[in-house]
């Protein structure tokens, strides 16, 4: 697999520990290097000068029992914002179906704190929530889908979007056991695939956080 390049880390943090070596904490947790030149990641100040390992078996602590999973058939460029608000949210792990290379920009680094998951098609993600007993809901405007307003986010499942434009596959539809829908008030028939998941994603906090 080609990896694409990561986008470039922000200008904003903190500079190095104040006080110089002497004065670093006594804790595992703190990487040195950054203790010594600053660290400018976009993280929250919680998980300043922590290493990368640090910052992810804390996550693995707290993480919600939701997981996203998109699938990539275009190469949609909103699979890295949807990434990133499945770190922003607390998702379990985020599972990419068919296209293993997705755009990595839109997550701004996230996707390195954030559990990602591979699977070749609809049908080897469906067997997989099956065996994890993890009901899948698919997120589309399709005939039959109920308003998020009276919906059912379970708990525990896996929230499914698709593709900018094209939405899910008629294959990805049929393998969820419910279909939900954003009500919209404008003249649009759908909102980008991206926002769709922050909306959805901030729903089940607002449920079960």
């Amino acid at each position: 697999m080609t990896a694409e390049p990561d986008a470039p880390e922000p200008d904003y943090g903190v500079g190095p520990w104040p006080g110089g070596k002497a004065e670093w904490p006594d804790d595992p947790r703190y990487d040195p290097d950054l203790l010594a030149h600053g660290d400018r990641r976009n993280v929250i100040d919680r998980y300043r000068y922590w290493s990368m390992e640090a910052i992810v078996a804390d996550l693995d602590t707290r993480r919600h029992p939701f997981h996203v999973a998109i699938e990539n058939w275009q190469h949609d460029m909103n699979i890295g914002s949807i990434v990133r608000s499945a770190n922003a949210f607390g998702a379990e792990a985020v599972h990419i179906i068919g296209r293993r290379r997705w755009n990595r920009r839109g997550a701004m680094v996230t996707d390195r704190y954030q559990h990602i998951e591979h699977h070749d098609d609809i049908a080897a993600f469906a067997q997989w929530a099956d065996a994890a007993s993890l009901p899948i809901v698919a997120v589309d405007n399709v005939t039959g889908s109920r308003s998020l307003y009276d919906a059912d986010l379970p708990e525990k499942c896996v929230l499914l979007f698709g593709q900018e434009g094209p939405g899910l596959s008629d294959e990805a539809l049929a393998a969820a056991s419910g279909h939900v829908e954003i009500i919209q008030y404008g003249s649009t028939r759908s909102i980008n695939a991206g926002a769709a998941a922050a909306v959805i994603m901030y729903e089940w906090c607002r449920r079960w956080a």
